[in-house]
């Protein structure tokens, strides 16, 4: 099959030749999202989640359905995003004081969802120009 035999000669010529010397073959790898500011975020949802389960265990109905962190970030202090975490935790019967603190620490630097994406930045993708006419290689990826 045309198909494997393509995958077997790419092989063979990424793993022998850089790309300046894989025929004018080039290569291009791209990161659609900024991995830390992703991680960091993730790892505050799960903060989140961790600290509700902890301050509604055995009372699950009466815990919030969300705690949405962009909202959050929108506002512009952090009076105000203290108010409105106090807001969504009313129905709380444990003490919530030091939760909010402690988010809003983590709030900190942290960016919205729509700012995690790199700007300019595609899939990846493999292009195989042709080096000479005729030649096996006429085949384009994308």
């Amino acid at each position: 099959m045309a198909a494997n035999r393509v995958g077997r000669r790419l092989n063979r010529m990424c793993s022998n030749q850089s790309p300046s010397r894989a025929g004018g073959r080039q290569t291009r790898v791209t990161v659609k999202y900024n991995r830390k500011e992703l991680q960091r975020r993730l790892d505050v949802e799960k903060w989140i989640d961790c600290g509700l389960d902890q301050l509604y265990r055995g009372r699950e109905e009466d815990m919030p359905e969300e705690v949405n962190i962009d909202q959050l970030l929108d506002l512009k202090t952090d009076e105000e995003r203290s108010q409105r975490l106090q807001e969504l935790f009313h129905t709380c019967n444990n003490s919530t004081e030091v939760f909010i603190c402690e988010l809003l620490v983590k709030l900190h630097g942290l960016q919205k969802q729509e700012d995690l994406h790199n700007d300019g930045i595609d899939l990846p993708q493999l292009h195989i120009y042709p080096t000479r006419p005729g030649s096996a290689d006429r085949e384009v990826l994308h």
